[in-house]
Formats: C-alpha cells, structure tokens, sequence
C-alpha cells in the first residue's frame, strides 16, 4: 500500500520511519533535567497535592542515567508506519496487516497523555493472536493512527480539530487504506473519537469498543439503585472533584500549560503522570520500588514522554480538551445521534470508576459485549497487553463473517 495514490484526492500513503534524533538534541534533554529547580516536599503522605517529589526525583535520575531513547526509535520503526495528509492535517499512523486471511480491520485511537507507544505492546496478540492463546479466525489488521498535535502527525495550524472532525478523518484513512468492512476502539480520548465514529456511523463501519464510559461525563442522570450503581457513582465523582485538574486546564488553558511542557522535561513529565490514582500510584511504584505493573515500566513511561518532548506536543496535545470542550459547548441543548452499531465495553478494575452495566447500556442501547475484566487499570492496552487483545477478541467475535 505504501507510496500509492489516493483515487479521490492524489494523496499518497507514504512509508514512515523515526528520525534518528541528533545525539546533541539527547544531551540537551539531559542538561535540562539536571538544570531543574526542584520545589520542596509535598506536605501530604499521599499524591493529594499531586505528584509526589520521591517519584519525580527518581524518575529525573533514570531519564538522565539509564534511559535509552535509541531502543525505542528502533522499536518503533520495527513496525510498518505511514504518514498521509486527510483534510489537510499530515496523519501518522501504524499498519500492520496480519498473516491471516480473512483478518478483520481494526483502528485503535490512543488517549492523553498516551500516544502510539502505550498500543505497541497490543500489536503481536493483536495480528497474530495463534501465538497468544487465540485462533487464526480471530486475527485482525491493526492501524493506529496518532490524533493530530500528538506525536508524529502534524499540529492542527486551526481550530476545529474535535473528536468528530477525527473520527471523519479515521473513516478517511480506514477507506483509503481499502478496507470496506471495519471495527474501532478506543479509551480516553480515544474513547470519544471512538464514540463519534460509532455516531456518524461511517460505511465499512461495523462496530465499536470502548473501555472508558464517556457518555457519563456529560452530566445525565445515572441510576444509583444499586451498591454497584453507588460505587460508581461515589468514584464517579471523587474523579470529577479530586482528579479532574489536568483535564479541567487542558480543556480551558492549554496554551498556558504547553509553555512548561515545552520547556521543561520534568514538569512534562510530571504533568502526564498526574492523571488518575491508579495509573499513578502503578508508574510510582515502577520508578521508586523497580516494581512495574505489566507494561508499565521504566522506560515505556519514558518512551512515552520522551515522544511528547522530541516532537514538542505538549501544547499541541493539550489542544485536544479544549477542542473537545468548545465541540461540546457548540452542540450544547442538541441531541447527538444515537450509536446504532454494536457496541462492546470491558470493565478494568482500576479505572476512574467501574461503570456498571445498566450505566453503559444507558448510553449504547446496542451493547452487545460487556466484561469486566480481573486487572488492568486505564491504561488497560499498555498495562495488560495480552487481557486486552482477548477482550478484543472476545468483543468482536460476533461480527466476523
């Protein structure tokens, strides 16, 4: 597929690989981490006054000493990536088509503050599921493709680039790359573009999966009539009161923010780690105790930042909430469309709140998988790899041919 043309638009699918960062670009990170001007202690035992100087400290210390970006360039170019431009804006994505036939195409849409690194370790169990426990019929083509002003794709020169402005774009790229028949998935903000695909149902678009409820953040009464419904509704709500710090400024002043995560490394970093308790308290552990959770080690946390820092999205990706927000502002007293495509959700424990059944149902009427997984938190791809790609698997079953 590389380097043809597109029929409708002469646009080209071109072959992608990772620059090789200038080793004097490296030495300038490192010289930045060790110029930091570190506050003092945090006055709490807990993250309550938000990431914790312990963890920060010896994050700074690996990212200097032991981390090695060279490992992840040859990661990532160890799988097929393409750029193309859709609606003006330069898409990178990943492309890698299974040995098996018949396998169903499937678009994966990272969130914040993840990118194209917390799906690599899906890839293998994904299209190659015979040497992960599964069978050949249930093999997919994965593309994961990077929102705009995350990672490799360009940055948005104009507003306007919200979840249903992607999501038309995936449908784009999904048709460009010849597929007729398709599914999606998504958590985080992947989980609104997911959504959005599922609402403007695009043709080949078969199905979606989600693993983060974001039909409840919109305010709707939810039923609370039972001790799960509660618990939900109880962590539902310690998110949006204690948690909700990062997304309440991306979504309101991101530019403000992107000044910090462009020129500091540390106050990136720290910025992406303070997202949920789950996922902090998980990464902590990785960097103070050598204790990582699944995919959650070391240098997969860097290899992430260190993508937000090389290519200069902190602002860019930052953006996303605050389009979000105005999207939503603009369509406010609308009644968006209903998903009438299958819908499958899973469960992992420790996400922001465990969203009940009726809660999901609720929201997609035309659920048709629901699980709840026995680990895995929000980062559920990255964390748990392998129990992510069954859920996959699982979820999607019912509509292969």
């Amino acid at each position: 597929m590389s380097g043809t043309e597109d029929p409708a638009g002469g646009t080209a699918i071109r072959p992608f690989t990772i620059p090789t960062v200038a080793d004097a670009e490296l030495d300038e990170l490192r010289a930045r981490i060790a110029a930091t001007r570190w506050p003092t202690t945090e006055l709490v035992a807990d993250r309550s006054q938000g990431v914790q100087l312990a963890t920060i400290q010896e994050l700074a210390r690996y990212w200097m000493t032991d981390y090695d970006w060279r490992k992840c360039e040859a990661r990532l170019n160890a799988v097929a990536q393409f750029k193309t431009e859709i609606d003006g804006m330069d898409v990178h994505f990943i492309h890698v088509k299974s040995q098996h036939e018949d396998a169903l195409p499937l678009i994966i849409t990272h969130g914040w503050p993840g990118s194209v690194i917390e799906l690599l370790g899906v890839i293998d169990p994904i299209t190659n599921p015979t040497a992960h426990g599964g069978a050949a019929d249930e093999a997919f083509d994965l593309v994961v493709p990077s929102m705009p002003g995350y990672g490799f794709s360009g940055k948005p020169a104009e507003v306007g680039w919200d979840p249903g402005r992607i999501a038309q774009a995936w449908a784009e790229l999904m048709r460009r790359l010849g597929y007729t028949r398709y599914v999606a998935q998504g958590g985080d903000q992947g989980a609104w573009v997911t959504d959005q695909m599922g609402r403007q149902a695009p043709e080949g678009l078969i199905g979606i999966h989600l693993n983060l409820l974001v039909t409840t953040l919109d305010g709707a009464a939810l039923p609370t009539e039972t001790e799960q419904e509660r618990a939900a509704a109880e962590a539902r709500k310690e998110f949006m009161t204690n948690g909700f710090g990062y997304f309440l400024e991306q979504a309101t002043r991101p530019q403000t923010i992107g000044y910090a995560l462009l020129d500091s490394p540390l106050a990136l970093a720290a910025w992406m780690l303070d997202h949920d308790t789950d996922s902090y308290d998980k990464i902590s552990r990785s960097f103070t105790s050598g204790q990582p959770s699944g995919g959650l080690t070391r240098d997969h946390i860097l290899d992430n930042v260190t993508v937000y820092w090389l290519t200069g999205t902190g602002a860019s990706a930052a953006r996303s909430y605050w389009e979000h927000g105005r999207a939503q502002a603009l369509a406010a007293g609308q009644t968006p469309p209903p998903v009438k495509l299958p819908v499958g959700f899973t469960v992992f424990p420790g996400e922001s709140f465990r969203a009940p059944r009726s809660w999901v149902e609720q929201g997609y009427p035309t659920l048709s998988y629901f699980h709840e997984a026995d680990k895995g938190g929000h980062f559920a791809a990255w964390e748990e790899p392998e129990l992510f790609a069954t859920e996959i698997r699982a979820a999607f079953k019912p509509l292969r041919k």
